[in-house]
Formats: C-alpha cells, sequence, structure tokens
C-alpha cells in the first residue's frame, strides 16, 4: 500500500515537470516571487535581479546573456496583467502562440521608467534632441527608509499628425556652380526635406517612480523620452531628483540618524525608560538606570538609514539626552533635603568651553 502511494506521487511529480517543461519557462521561478505577488513586488524583485545579473558585472558568466533575457522574458509577461493572466493559464506557450510576447526589449522600457542605467560606452544621438527637463522630487524619510512607489501625473507634449508638409531635415550642404569658361564656383546651400506636417498636443501619463530604501538627496531617477519634445528629433528626458522633506523626529547624516529626547530631572537622577517610534513604526526601547547628564548621547548599532547598496547593512541611530529642569522654586526645607540627599560640594569651575578644556 505504501508502495502504491509513493508512486502515485512520484507520477504526479513527473507529470508536474513534464507540464512545466511544455508550458515553456517557470518566471515566477526566475523572478524569485510567489504566483500571488503583486506587480510592485514583480518590479521591484525585477530591479534588484537586473543588478546583480546584467552581463557586464558578470562577463565571466557563459550564461549571463541567457540568464538576463529569461529575465527580461519573466517581466515582460508577469507586469503586464492581460499577458499574467494568459501565462497564468496556459504557460509561455500561450503567450507565444497570442503574440504576447514579441520580442521587443523590456530593459528599455523598463529602465528607461525607473532611471535605471549600466555602465559601457555612452550611446551617439545622431539625431537631434530635446531638452531635459530636471525636477525635484520630494519624499519622506519613511519613504526612504522603507522605499516605495509613487505615481506622478505627466503632462507631456505629443506629436501627431496633421495636414500638409512641412520642411524638415534641413542641412548645409556644399553646391557647386558652372560659371562657363570651365569656372566653377563652390558654394553652401540650405537643403531641407518635405516631411509630414506634425502638431503638438498635451496628453496626460501617470508614471510610476520607485524609490528605493536608502536613497540620498540629489540622486536621480530619468524617464527617457518624457522631457521636452524635438520636431526633428528625439524627445529629451524627464529627471527627478531625490529631495527628503524634513523629520520632526530625525535628522539623516550619511546612513546614520540622529535625534533628541528630553526627559525629566528626576529621570536624569534615577533613571528612565522610553520608546521611540522608528520610521516604519517598529520600537526602540531606551532604558537607563544611572545618572544621565544633559547632552549625554548614546548609540542605538543598526537602526540607521539602510544602505542603498546593500539593504542588509544599516547605519546607527545616535540619541541625544536634554534634560528638562523645575519651574517650580524650592522651599528653605527642600532645599536642605536636596543637599542631604545628593551630598555634592560646590565645585564651581569656570573654564574656556569652546575650546573644549
Amino acid at each position: 500500500m505504501a508502495g502504491t502511494q509513493f508512486m502515485r506521487i512520484f507520477l504526479l511529480n513527473l507529470s508536474l515537470c513534464v507540464i512545466i517543461t511544455l508550458a515553456g519557462r517557470d518566471f515566477y521561478d526566475i523572478l524569485g516571487v510567489r504566483r500571488s505577488a503583486s506587480t510592485h513586488e514583480i518590479k521591484k524583485a525585477y530591479r534588484k535581479l537586473a543588478k546583480e545579473l546584467h552581463p557586464d558585472k558578470n562577463k565571466n558568466d557563459p550564461d549571463a546573456s541567457q540568464k538576463f533575457q529569461d529575465l527580461g522574458a519573466a517581466y515582460e509577461a508577469l507586469s503586464d496583467q492581460e499577458n499574467r493572466k494568459l501565462y497564468d493559464r496556459c504557460g509561455e506557450e500561450c503567450l507565444k502562440k497570442d503574440g504576447s510576447m514579441n520580442g521587443a526589449d523590456p530593459f528599455s522600457s523598463f529602465f528607461g521608467d525607473f532611471g535605471f542605467h549600466f555602465g559601457g560606452e555612452q550611446q551617439q544621438h545622431q539625431t537631434p534632441k530635446g531638452d531635459n527637463i530636471v525636477m525635484e522630487l520630494f519624499v519622506t524619510l519613511e519613504e526612504l527608509y522603507s522605499g516605495n512607489f509613487i505615481e506622478i501625473t505627466r503632462n507631456k507634449p505629443v506629436m501627431k499628425a496633421a495636414k500638409g508638409t512641412r520642411k524638415c531635415n534641413c542641412r548645409q550642404e556644399l553646391v557647386t556652380r558652372n560659371l562657363g569658361s570651365g569656372r566653377f564656383q563652390m558654394i553652401q546651400q540650405n537643403v531641407c526635406s518635405e516631411c509630414p506636417n506634425v502638431q503638438l498636443v498635451n496628453e496626460e501619463r501617470i508614471l510610476e517612480v520607485e524609490v528605493e530604501a536608502g536613497m540620498v538627496d540629489g540622486q536621480e531617477t530619468k524617464f527617457t523620452a518624457e522631457g521636452e519634445p524635438h520636431i526633428d528629433g528625439d524627445p529629451g528626458d524627464l529627471i527627478l531628483k531625490i529631495q527628503a522633506q524634513p523629520h520632526d523626529t530625525f535628522e539623516r547624516i550619511g546612513d546614520d540618524l540622529y535625534t533628541n529626547v528630553t526627559i525629566s530631572l528626576q529621570d536624569a537622577l534615577i533613571g528612565f525608560s522610553v520608546d521611540i517610534v522608528h520610521l516604519d513604526g517598529h520600537k526602540v526601547t531606551i532604558t537607563r538606570d544611572k545618572v544621565t547628564k544633559h547632552g549625554a548621547r548614546i548609540r542605538k548599532k543598526g537602526e540607521g538609514m539602510p544602505n542603498y547598496d546593500n539593504n542588509h547593512l544599516y547605519g546607527n541611530l545616535y540619541i541625544t539626552f536634554d534634560v528638562s529642569f523645575p519651574d517650580k522654586e524650592f522651599s528653605a526645607e527642600d532645599k536642605e533635603a536636596i543637599k542631604n540627599l545628593l551630598k555634592q560640594t560646590s565645585n564651581n569651575r569656570i573654564y574656556n568651553g569652546i575650546r573644549g578644556n
């Protein structure tokens, strides 16, 4: 009986393997996401793997190009809702039969939208290009800590066909004129072609920007061809520069965070416990059971910002304590009691505090 059960399981697994093979590549496995993953999760996984698997970074791997192509195919299939439904129903072969996977380069579209660019030789534009548009993208410190996707609306002038023709591709050319008697003259002449006429029409587009964990002020995200149009060439790019908004609790310096905590004189003398709510909502508990001086600073390792290049690494959180003194006036009896309790002698010291003596 046990042998029969084992055989059934074996045959079932074998059948599943055959089905997957016939259906094509397992795009969910290639991206390393669950079948229930959201579009944002798919894009985030794709971006992370694209950095790791790009052939420019894996020149010693003979399969680097194929892995990168597989990754692109997986993104093309799963990032589009209609393609994804078709793939979930009957695999990659259905996408090919349907014509949904047309061999277009998904990397150029994706990295254009998300501002990710690899090294290598700079492309030379053979045609004129419109101006780039540079704008600041204001984000919260919470978004820079955890990452986020932000949708922005772009009103973009787009060229549409219009009636008539226009002069285009104008250029200076040398023209030879016969002056007679064996004499010739070479002059510069403006030469133009006839092109279909166009007009600029405003179109509204929703652009999705990924704010990656650990990004810093001034870091750029480029949207290819979303800048100013050029009537005889390519449109420019839209460049968004990250700009962090001021935060009520934390100040960021590099990957470190700084904050201040005000405690009472009583807490400064006998100890205290306080919770600091971090940028993602988790609590950092600070407990002191000894005297805390005004201006004292402590460090909580690993409670700072994530590092942009390696999100597994975090900076530190530095907490500076301010002691709040009571406003009340003490009676003579209270003053005497404080003297008896603290048992401190007057030790007034005059010094140059600026030099830190």
